[in-house]
């Protein structure tokens, strides 16, 4: 028995601009967050090492 293939078109909208711009700046803030956390934890280790900036 064939299968039928509906005739019917996918038609997919694009999200609304403001949608994709605020997709854009969580992710751009939550990597500026993820960096700077990273940045904190190497800057303790190295306090706890003994490297100090003065």
């Amino acid at each position: 028995m064939p299968i039928e293939v509906s005739k019917m078109k996918d038609t997919v909208t694009p999200a609304p601009w403001w949608k994709r711009v605020m997709w854009l700046v969580i992710i751009y803030g939550a990597s500026v967050l993820a960096l700077a956390g990273v940045a904190s934890l190497f800057r303790m280790m190295m306090n706890a090492a003994g490297m100090h900036t003065h």
